[in-house]
């Protein structure tokens, strides 16, 4: 396939960055979108120029760290994958395709498609954990039964990477998914309830704290989530956060 890439190049954070067009040949159907990235980087380090930064990790769905902005899209127009999973052959020969890194206050960019994500690990390490007792008097969690749909949740909510796709696709920048789906992932399992309160307003107050915006119900999110979590986390963490603050 001969393409024609649109890609954002930004040198650091402070410079202002504008998008570059570098025409592409010899793309192969299945390649995956990171390794069509690769071959134009090839190129560009033969000619000399500086390569295009862009975060990747394990280019297996499971880290999150691909994350790109592809036609206005997320990880791009397939779904329930990660920019590494996408395949050029969602594409056509002669396409213009359009790459940015996904746009929020809270995930200022670093250089070209990467941005800086870690406000998403300030709010785990908020309150996304639970705290044991070792003093000698724990219990087997394995010995506490757990209600067979509450587990499911807990594991469906479990399964966000923290990607940010519900970021970029909100209108608004909220974060209301990836912190729902770690409020719900221990506010559905017993070992989570003692720290309820606290987990669940520390977590929320992070995340204003962040600057990501409100949520106003659009779903944008959830169609974009490559892990499809589900906006059900939204209420139920909701039901928790005013639940917390009506105990005081």
């Amino acid at each position: 396939m001969k393409l024609t890439l649109k890609i954002w190049r930004q040198e650091n954070a402070n410079a202002k960055g504008k998008m570059v067009t570098y025409p592409i040949d010899g793309i192969e159907d299945d390649m995956s979108f990171l390794e069509m990235l690769d071959v134009l980087n090839e190129e560009l380090i033969a000619k000399g120029d500086d390569p295009v930064e862009f975060d990747h990790d394990c280019r297996e769905g499971i880290c999150g760290a691909c994350s790109l902005q592809i036609n206005g899209e997320p990880h791009g127009p397939d779904r329930l994958v990660t920019t590494c999973q996408l395949h050029m052959r969602k594409f056509k020969d002669g396409d213009t395709i359009v790459i940015e890194p996904f746009r929020a206050t809270a995930f200022p960019v670093i250089k070209d498609l990467i941005v800086d994500r870690s406000s998403f690990d300030r709010i785990q390490h908020a309150g996304g954990y639970i705290s044991v007792n070792t003093s000698g008097n724990t219990i087997d969690a394995n010995s506490i039964p757990v209600n067979k749909h509450d587990a499911d949740d807990s594991f469906a909510a479990a399964t966000c990477i923290g990607c940010g796709a519900c970021v970029a696709a909100c209108k608004n920048a909220s974060a209301m998914l990836f912190t729902s789906a770690k409020v719900s992932q221990y506010a559905l399992l017993p070992q989570g309830q003692v720290e309820a309160v606290e987990r669940v307003e520390n977590m929320v107050r992070q995340m204003d704290l962040e600057g990501f915006g409100n949520c106003t119900n659009t779903g944008a999110c959830e169609i974009e989530c490559p892990k499809g979590i589900s906006l059900e986390n939204i209420a139920r963490m909701n039901r928790e956060y005013l639940s917390a603050t009506a105990k005081g």
